[in-house]
């Protein structure tokens, strides 16, 4: 499940059928419960034997205030909440945020004080897809852009550009920008609003704004590679100041399949021959190997931040077995 202001965002428009101001909020609130109730049916038959631990993954965003006012600082909290906590409040406190049911009214759905019962504190770790950070502008004191003034969005406008200056590097993704210190407050914040729940960063890359179709140019990616040195420093950061960050999985091992933009948008840490199938290794999958293997980079000013904050605790992975192997 995505934010609202994913779903119903510019350029693709409004669903061709179906209320976007209502039927995402019961979406979501099924959503919810389905987990809450998988969840509770794993921790009765199956955690104590397995002794595993389960969680759910939501797409995150962090936002700066478009202009330095009140206003839209308060969009940000907003915009926090409409975005982030939307999903992840329910599941640590049983409800929504309270900016949700303020803004919302009615049309937000209700727990029953049986649902809350199971759905309060139904995870054991928080997954967080992050890719970007974008600026908020308060719509309820400010003309907006027609279709962001509204409930659904928490009356806030995000865009990624503020007097036509893009927030940070672009991306190939229009609603991407490379904007590493984004990676340091979201995770502070998750970490301050959830009491430092376990979380796992689920989802983080890099697609160049820019697509080559010369084999040799994709594979020399050093775009990639500063994307993920700067991430990584900035995730490095967030625990040294005590976030409880157990993981970081880089998006993804192939170029592959995404979305709408099927295989115009690349990703991969290695590179798809489309033909033959072949699979080779881009700059960027030759740095993250070394990375894994040492818990250290040659990033400039940031040259031990692995050693010093992911290489001396247990508890964190950085990849996945199956990227590990395959590179």
């Amino acid at each position: 499940m995505v934010p609202s202001g994913s779903l119903l965002a510019p350029p693709f428009g409004n669903c061709s059928a179906g209320n976007s101001d209502i039927e995402p909020l019961i979406a979501m609130h099924n959503m919810i419960l389905g987990h809450a109730k998988a969840v509770k049916l794993y921790r009765e038959l199956f955690q104590l034997k397995q002794g595993g631990s389960i969680g759910i993954v939501g797409n995150t965003e962090y936002f700066e205030p478009l202009r330095d006012n009140e206003f839209d600082r308060q969009a940000v909290s907003r915009a926090l909440a409409f975005t982030n906590a939307w999903l992840f409040d329910p599941l640590v406190y049983g409800d929504y945020p309270a900016e949700m049911r303020l803004y919302l009214g009615s049309a937000l759905p209700i727990f029953s004080p049986e649902e809350i019962n199971y759905v309060k504190g139904s995870l054991d770790f928080i997954g967080m897809n992050f890719y970007t950070s974008l600026y908020a502008k308060d719509c309820i004191h400010s003309a907006c852009i027609s279709g962001w003034d509204r409930p659904i969005r928490g009356f806030v406008y995000t865009t990624g550009e503020r007097d036509g200056e893009p927030i940070g590097g672009r991306c190939g993704n229009p609603r991407f920008f490379v904007v590493p210190e984004g990676m340091e407050k979201i995770v502070s914040y998750m970490k301050e609003r959830y009491s430092n729940m376990p979380m796992f960063v689920t989802e983080n890359g890099f697609s160049p704004p820019q697509q080559n179709d010369q084999v040799q140019d994709l594979l020399q990616d050093t775009n990639r590679v500063d994307f993920h040195k700067s991430y990584l420093a900035a995730l490095a950061r967030a625990i040294r100041n005590g976030a409880d960050v157990r993981g970081y999985f880089v998006w993804s091992l192939i170029d592959n399949f995404e979305w709408i933009d099927g295989y115009s948008q690349q990703f991969g840490l290695y590179y798809v021959d489309r033909q033959t199938l072949e699979r080779v290794p881009k700059l960027s999958a030759k740095w993250y190997k070394k990375f894994l293997a040492n818990g250290t980079t040659d990033h400039s000013n940031e040259e031990d931040f692995t050693t010093r904050s992911f290489g001396n605790t247990n508890a964190t992975i950085l990849g996945s077995e199956a990227s590990r192997a395959a590179i």
